[in-house]
């Protein structure tokens, strides 16, 4: 939200983990975990929070991963494990409506009891898989994700700085036939970019979307049946997109206190603010973040990355204190007046981890004048309203079985969310501690071949691929990668990637990224494998192959080099040489051109890991 904010948003991402120094292992957490069992059992004697009110005490019966009973005399089932709910609490899982999710981040958020997450940027390939596991009620252990996909940007605008390539929204595209590719990519909703820097001073500007093009954006996602959803800074943005019928605001804007003409017309509209008060809080310099990640309540299911990106906040400067308050007196009013308020953390910006910052954003909701009970439900009930979820953020008979267990009363005292007991993702136990939960990585195909580019298109045995560059930390590089015919060997195919390194960053690369695990930076186990094989051939220059890896993707990859010559040739690795890797956690291969600055071209063939 503010232009430093802007500019670092991925630092828990990809290439910050280049800047980042290792950190330090983390403290046992206070609450002892319950015995691990199927996804049928039943708590009794609980106090509940469904969502919306306080049942009081009672005793919930789940069977195979569903809510079947929420009563005082529900009857639970001969052999049914039972566990004592006696002076804790039980919550439907938290909904984080508003993130970016990569890599770990379903599993890091599951273990602090956010066990759904709206993803409002990012890669839309993986949106048909998301959807599939959504659907299941088995043992995933992570949160179900809701994704946007690509957000709606205006050519070089905000959001396309990250290192993926993204379909931009021209003066001349067409509304309805841009909607209705991302619809077909498999967007849940439409999430617009309205972001000129105007609101963060400075002179720095970027090009945004105009008025008439988010008007007609809007009316594209409407007539698709998605809802619209609006990035804004601006007081004024925010006035015109919510005249232009958005669904919401998923952040709250930071240049003036909500004037009453605004609160009026967000709720006569029945418009909803996601305010990502942590993310405003951050930037401030109040230290929420490494207030979260001190907090022993908090510690079990914390990892190295997430301490790293908790401690990340950037030290306060003039006018940050300002904004926060003015944030916090618009949600102040927004709520006051009746606009739903939504719970969302923006995380894993600087000073938020997937998860963890839930726990502080329904303080700071707190804070702004919400009670705990309304901040309960603007991170349960009301996101699952607001956006059709219909199966999950409420504890009822046939909701799924997506529940928190903590010990005390987070209705009476909000942080008492961070005392967590138990949580379950469709009736099976999570995981808490991730020296468990990530011991060893995924396993992978047993052949190895990973792409020979012969067929037509961009595909891997296991993993994927995408284009990387230093822009997701800052820099301006640029690449692109794409199947051109003729390979090594006279092979059908080969992978072309081209692009250009820019002057500017500590550590300028650009080149193509091999993801070996489901999704961006998940680890697999190659701990079997010896070498790096691949053909190449290019521009003369010198390259660099970098492996990605550990448990954590904190500090420097291990790197070997080498060049690409103007005719084909086979480069062998081994996978020993790449000093400090730790092969059963891979993450990433990435093939990068770094100084000299300059353009550069090189093709990738008959890649394997042998």
């Amino acid at each position: 939200m503010t232009n430093r904010l802007i500019e670092f948003s991925a630092v828990a991402a990809l290439v910050a983990v280049i800047v980042l120094a290792v950190v330090q292992g983390h403290a046992g957490g206070s609450a002892a975990p319950l015995e691990p069992g199927g996804n049928s059992f039943a708590v009794r004697d609980v106090r509940v929070f469904d969502g919306t009110r306080d049942l009081g005490v009672v005793t919930v019966v789940v069977r195979d991963g569903v809510i079947r009973q929420v009563a005082t005399d529900a009857i639970v089932p001969d052999g049914l494990a039972e566990i004592d709910g006696g002076g804790r609490t039980l919550l439907p899982g938290l909904i984080d409506a508003h993130v970016h999710a990569w890599g770990e981040a379903r599993r890091d958020a599951a273990r602090y009891g956010v066990t759904t997450m709206l993803d409002m940027h990012g890669m839309a390939d993986r949106l048909p898989g998301l959807r599939a596991q959504r659907e299941s009620l088995g043992d995933v252990g992570q949160a179900d994700l809701w994704a946007a996909g690509y957000a709606v940007t205006a050519p070089e605008g905000h959001g396309t700085q990250y290192g993926f390539p993204v379909p931009t929204f021209g003066p001349q595209t067409d509304a309805e036939a841009f909607v209705a590719a991302r619809i077909a990519e498999g967007a849940d909703y439409i999430k617009l970019i309205v972001e000129d820097l105007g609101a963060h001073g400075g002179e720095r500007r970027l090009d945004t979307l105009a008025p008439d093009q988010v008007e007609a954006v809007i009316a594209a996602a409407h007539a698709a049946n998605r809802k619209a959803v609006v990035h804004v800074s601006a007081q004024e943005d925010a006035r015109r997109a919510i005249d232009a019928g958005a669904d919401g605001l998923v952040h709250v804007f930071i240049d003036a206190v909500a004037d009453p003409d605004f609160v009026a017309s967000a709720r006569a509209r029945g418009a909803f603010v996601a305010p990502t008060l942590s993310v405003l809080a951050s930037f401030a310099g109040e230290g929420i973040g490494a207030g979260l990640a001190a907090d022993r309540a908090l510690s079990l299911g914390l990892t190295a990355e997430q301490r790293a990106s908790l401690d990340a906040g950037i030290p306060r400067a003039s006018g940050d204190g300002a904004r926060i308050e003015r944030a916090m007196e618009s949600v102040r009013r927004l709520h006051a007046a009746g606009v739903p308020i939504l719970a969302g953390t923006d995380a894993p910006n600087p000073g938020t981890a997937h998860g963890i910052s839930m726990h502080g954003e329904l303080e700071l909701l707190v804070r702004a004048g919400l009670s705990p009970r309304q901040a309960l439900a603007a991170a349960t009930s009301r996101p699952a309203h607001h956006f059709g979820l219909g199966d999950r953020g409420r504890i009822a008979p046939g909701m799924r079985a997506d529940l928190v267990l903590v010990e005390g009363n987070p209705q009476a005292e909000i942080t008492a969310t961070r005392a967590i007991v138990e949580v379950w993702k469709n009736g099976y136990a999570i995981q808490r501690d991730p020296r468990a939960a990530s011991a060893q990585g995924v396993a992978v195909p047993s052949a190895s071949l990973v792409s020979d580019f012969d067929g037509g298109e961009i595909a891997a045995a296991f993993g994927g691929w995408e284009p990387t560059t230093d822009r997701i930390a800052g820099g301006a590089s640029v690449a692109e990668h794409r199947i051109v015919a003729g390979g090594a060997g006279d092979s059908r195919g080969a992978l072309a990637v081209t692009g250009e390194v820019r002057p500017g960053f500590a550590f300028p690369w650009a080149g193509v990224m091999f993801w070996p695990g489901g999704e961006p930076m998940q680890a697999v186990d190659l701990s079997g494998r010896s070498e790096l094989v691949f053909r190449v051939r290019g521009d003369g220059r010198h390259y660099r192959a970098m492996l990605f890896s550990g448990p954590s993707m904190q500090g420097m990859p291990a790197m070997l080099g080498f060049r690409a010559g103007e005719e084909w040739s086979e480069v062998r690795l081994r996978l020993e040489d790449f000093a400090g890797a730790d092969l059963s956690l891979l993450r990433g291969i990435a093939f990068t051109a770094g100084d000299p600055a300059g353009e550069f071209g090189f093709l990738l063939d008959d890649v394997e890991l042998r």
